[in-house]
């Protein structure tokens, strides 16, 4: 590596935009390459017919800490759902909302039948360790499950089967709650902190804000790399390319393919939405709907466009819909069964819903596996000169992307560091 190295970065997703976005900082020069169409990787984006539709639903959390750091909230104007949930159960909605934040809600959430009194003085206790980094160490620490958390805690079976499992089986899509006990912590401080919320423009704007931060021409779209040869980067089309370190800010599936190493066999977690134009929306208000019956293939709904109105044109409502059972294929039959819990949930207007795109994102995120192996953190330095970022690096979320590549951004800097001395 010279002393004054240019980095290739093999990723426009979050974790080599934001690696990026601090060697520029530090006067190191960048080049991305991305194999698609535009940045943001699986966090991106489009526009269907006047709709804004995510890749695969998604939302942001304000409380996360990189973010919080990295991202400038005011110009992302974020829209946030309300603290809480309606939860699907016996045939009607019934809320459950923090009541720090509202406080007016604290009747019905105590009278729903989605757990008993204990449970929910027990979520408030949740809330606090979470929030005071106690909650691993008192679940028995970071390599239990979340369901074994849950337990620990003393939570009824009633209350994780009509809350926990559907709601953050569908944070992690995993309804088996195996996802380690550190970042369910991470995730849950992340709830209590801040609030659950879209960016005004969709999604795709978080990218488009770290880009922002780096100079025009450092992204090459539509360069899909072969291989690595060295210190050098094999493009499919056959061009070379030289650098001094590079950097794999890609899903870890690639990153192992382009490091010749064995590929996981585990495929990682799937996502699997879909999303209806409605002529009114079917419940009023900022909220997130969670099936807590355990019937049908819907876990969790919402009506985007009373979020952030600007998903949906006027005189539209965007709804979306994520699926309990990620592992199920996009079929007629998938739709159709959709449909019926649709109108079961909001009645006959649901019927003449136009579905607008079933989005299918294969490797959403990364194995539980590989979490549980790296204990949450990843070495970012592979070897001499070659550096990795990514979700599967860090906790698997949108913060441990933006963490990971700060952290691979970071041991370069100190190789370079190292370097700088010795020459002297």
């Amino acid at each position: 590596m010279s002393v004054t190295p240019h980095v290739i970065i093999i990723g426009a997703g979050l974790a080599g935009l934001a690696c990026a976005r601090v060697l520029v900082t530090h006067g190191v020069s960048c080049t991305i390459l991305d194999a698609s169409d535009d940045i943001g990787g699986r966090v991106r984006t489009d526009r269907v017919d006047g709709f804004q539709l995510d890749r695969g639903f998604q939302v942001f959390l304000s409380g996360y800490p990189e973010a919080t750091a990295v991202l400038d909230y005011s110009a992302l104007r974020l829209q946030a759902f309300h603290p809480g949930a309606l939860v699907r159960y016996a045939g009607r909605f019934h809320r459950l909302s923090d009541p720090f934040r509202r406080p007016q809600d604290v009747l019905a959430t105590v009278m729903s039948p989605v757990g008993s009194l204990r449970d929910k003085l027990t979520v408030v206790r949740l809330r606090q360790d979470a929030l005071h980094r106690h909650l691993s160490a008192r679940a028995g620490g970071e390599s239990q499950s979340t369901l074994q958390a849950l337990q620990a805690y003393g939570f009824s079976p009633v209350m994780q089967e009509r809350f926990f499992r559907p709601f953050l089986g569908g944070v992690f899509l995993d309804r088996s709650l195996s996802t380690p006990c550190g970042v369910f912590e991470q995730v849950w401080a992340a709830f209590s902190r801040g609030a659950i919320a879209l960016p005004q423009e969709g999604m795709g704007a978080i990218a488009r804000q770290l880009a922002d931060g780096i100079p025009d021409g450092t992204v090459r779209l539509r360069a899909p790399v072969a291989r690595l040869d060295g210190g050098r980067v094999v493009l499919l089309s056959g061009e070379r390319l030289e650098a001094d370190a590079l950097v794999l800010a890609t899903d870890y599936a690639t990153a192992a393919a382009l490091c010749d190493e064995p590929v996981p066999t585990d495929p990682g977690r799937q996502s699997l939405s879909l999303y209806f134009d409605a002529p009114a929306p079917p419940v009023r208000g900022p909220w997130l709907m969670v099936n807590g019956d355990g019937q049908g293939p819907i876990g969790t709904a919402s009506v985007l466009s009373e979020v952030a109105p600007s998903y949906a044109p006027a005189g539209r409502a965007l709804v979306a819909v994520s699926l309990s059972d990620q592992s199920t294929s996009d079929s007629p039959e998938l739709l159709a069964a959709v449909r019926r819990q649709l109108q079961d949930w909001f009645g006959g207007q649901a019927e003449t819903w136009r579905h607008l795109r079933t989005d299918c994102v294969k490797r959403a995120l990364p194995p539980l596996s590989l979490l549980a192996a790296q204990n949450g953190e990843g070495r970012p330095r592979l070897r001499r000169g070659l550096y990795r970022c990514g979700d599967y690096c860090a906790s698997g979320t949108l913060d441990g992307a933006l963490r990971s590549g700060r952290h691979a951004a970071e041991s370069i800097l100190a190789d370079v560091t190292a370097l700088r001395q010795g020459a002297a």
